[in-house]
C-alpha cells in the first residue's frame, strides 16, 4: 500500500501507460548506443564516458539502471516482468530496435510502435515513416533535436515534411524539449520554438518530453493556448516534477499531462513508483495522468 488511495485506485482500474520505454540492454550495449552523443560532446568526461557519464546525462541521476547479460536474460521478458511488478499494462517502444519490434509483434496488446526522426535525411525521413507505418500500427514519431548531428531546431523548416506526414497518417509526434542533460547545446529545444509549430500544424498532436526546463511556465502558457500541445514527464523522478506542471494538471491541464518514465536510460521503475504516490495530484487527475491521456493522445485504443 502506498498511502495514496486515489493513486492505487487509478493504477488498479486502468494500470499505467509508459509512452517512452527502451528495451533493457547490457551496460556495454548502452554505452555503445550513446556513441552518437559522445561524438558531439567536447568535454573529455563526456567523450570518454567516464563514471556515470557512460550514460551521457548520468551525472543527473543517482543510480542509472544497468545489467550484465546474465542478469538480463531475455530483455523483452525482463521488461514485461518489470511492467507486471509495477502495474504498467501498456507501453510505447521503438521498433527500430529489433527487440522492440519483437515486443510489439509478440505482445501487441501490451506494446505499441514508435520510431525516431531525423530531418537531415530529407525525404528519406518521410519515406521511413511510411515504411514503418505500413509494417506496424505506428503510434509515435519521436525526436531529439539537440542530439542530431548536425542539430536541427524543432521549428526548422526541415521538420515540416515530417510534421505533414504525421498529420496525414494521424500519428503523434513527441520531442525532447528544454535544456538537454548531455553536454550539448540546448538552442534546438528552446520551448518558445513550439509556438509556430502548433500554429502552423493545428492537427499535429505534439507531446513534449524531458521536462521543458527551465521554461515550464512557458510550456504551461503554450498548452493553454494550443489545444494540440501536451507534456509528458519522461526523465523526471516524480519528486522532481516541476511545480508549474503539477499545478496545471490539477487545474486547467487535467487532460494535457501524460505520465512516462525514463526506463532503462536513467531511472528504475522501483524509484519511480516509490515516489509517484507522493505527487500532490488531486484525486481525479490520477487516472488521466497514468493512462487516460496517453491512450487518447497516442490513440492506443484504435
Amino acid at each position: 500500500m502506498t498511502g495514496n488511495p486515489a493513486f492505487e485506485a487509478a493504477l488498479a482500474a486502468g494500470g499505467a501507460i509508459d509512452t517512452s520505454v527502451g528495451v533493457p540492454k547490457t551496460r556495454e550495449e548502452m554505452f555503445a548506443f550513446y556513441g552518437f552523443i559522445r561524438d558531439q560532446a567536447k568535454d573529455a568526461e563526456s567523450k570518454q564516458g567516464e563514471g556515470k557519464l557512460a550514460m551521457p546525462a548520468g551525472y543527473m541521476f543517482k543510480e542509472p539502471p544497468g545489467w550484465d547479460a546474465e542478469e538480463l536474460g531475455d530483455p523483452v521478458e525482463f521488461l514485461i516482468a518489470e511492467h507486471d511488478r509495477h502495474g504498467i499494462r501498456r507501453a510505447i517502444v521503438s521498433v527500430e530496435d529489433p527487440e522492440g519490434a519483437r515486443a510489439v509483434r509478440e505482445h501487441p496488446e501490451r506494446f505499441f510502435a514508435s520510431i525516431g526522426a531525423n530531418p537531415n535525411h530529407g525525404m528519406e525521413a518521410v519515406r521511413k515513416i511510411e515504411k514503418y507505418a505500413a509494417e506496424f500500427d505506428l503510434k509515435c514519431v519521436g525526436a531529439f533535436p539537440a542530439g542530431l548531428n548536425p542539430q536541427v531546431a524543432v521549428d526548422d523548416k526541415k521538420w515540416f515534411p515530417i510534421y505533414m506526414k504525421c498529420v496525414e497518417l494521424d500519428i503523434a509526434f513527441a520531442s525532447t524539449m528544454g535544456v538537454p542533460g548531455p553536454r550539448i547545446p540546448f538552442s534546438p529545444q528552446d520551448v518558445a520554438r513550439l509556438d509556430e509549430i502548433c500554429w502552423f500544424f493545428p492537427e499535429l498532436r505534439f507531446v513534449t518530453r524531458h521536462g521543458c526546463e527551465p521554461w515550464t511556465d512557458l510550456a504551461v502558457k503554450l498548452m493553454l493556448k494550443w489545444p494540440n500541445l501536451y507534456y509528458s514527464t519522461t526523465a523526471f523522478a516524480p519528486k522532481h516534477f516541476p511545480a508549474d506542471i503539477i499545478d496545471y494538471a490539477n487545474t486547467r491541464g487535467t487532460d494535457k499531462i501524460v505520465w512516462s518514465g525514463y526506463f532503462p536510460a536513467g531511472l528504475s521503475y522501483d524509484r519511480i513508483f516509490s515516489e509517484l504516490p507522493g505527487v500532490p495530484f488531486r484525486d481525479h487527475v490520477w487516472p488521466k495522468f497514468l493512462h487516460e491521456n496517453a491512450a487518447r493522445v497516442f490513440k492506443l485504443d484504435e
